[in-house]
């Protein structure tokens, strides 16, 4: 990363529930310690495509904040309000350290390549959103730090999020990138992930 690069102050704040309590709907395909064991490493896959810039994590779950702190990763509690307070938890860490941007980003993006272009280089009043592969959910949403945008994450997110960007008058870029469209919530999802990564 280039020394203007660093100076632009991007920060990632990647929320994460639990490792072994999430994503109960693979439980059948996934029991118990193996279900923990693949949310840790789409975590990890999510944090490495960040690169050099900062990274907060935002939990409530002892086991996600000693495995954040063994990487180096700073660890902002999460206060049990759900992903959409987490992430204004995360991107107002950020704005108090005098950020330019954040860019939250789901822990659960198994084939995220990289970051960084969803960061720098980026007009100050742009926001970038990621749908996922369902055109419903929001898998990465890239904020001015300072802005007033108001996370709105569950079914429907992803209109909502288009809806606040107009709303702030804000300049709206979506991206359309499979690595970041991709994500495992069901057991079709992770036929698919299987099929991708024996392919």
């Amino acid at each position: 990363m280039s020394t203007a690069a660093e100076r632009a102050l991007v920060g990632v704040v990647i929320p994460i529930r639990s490792f072994t309590d999430a994503k109960a709907r693979l439980a059948v395909d996934l029991p118990g310690a193996t279900r923990g064991a693949f949310v840790q490493l789409l975590a990890e896959r999510v944090v490495a495509a960040a690169g050099r810039m900062p990274v907060v994590i935002v939990t409530q779950s002892p086991e996600v904040a000693i495995w954040a702190e063994k990487q180096g990763l700073t660890v902002v509690v999460d206060s049990g309000g759900g992903l959409s307070e987490a992430a204004t938890l995360g991107r107002d860490f950020f704005a108090d350290q005098e950020f330019e941007r954040v860019i939250v980003a789901h822990g659960d993006l198994p084939f995220c390549e990289e970051l960084s272009s969803l960061g720098f280089d980026q007009p100050a009043a742009r926001v970038l959103l990621a749908p996922c592969h369902r055109t419903d959910g929001t898998n990465i949403c890239s904020v001015p730090a300072r802005a007033a945008f108001e996370f709105s994450y569950g079914p429907g997110s992803f209109a909502r999020h288009k809806a606040e960007v107009e709303r702030l008058g804000l300049e709206l870029e979506v991206v359309t990138r499979d690595d970041l469209a991709f994500d495992v919530d069901t057991p079709e999802d992770l036929a698919n992930y299987n099929a991708r990564k024996s392919s």
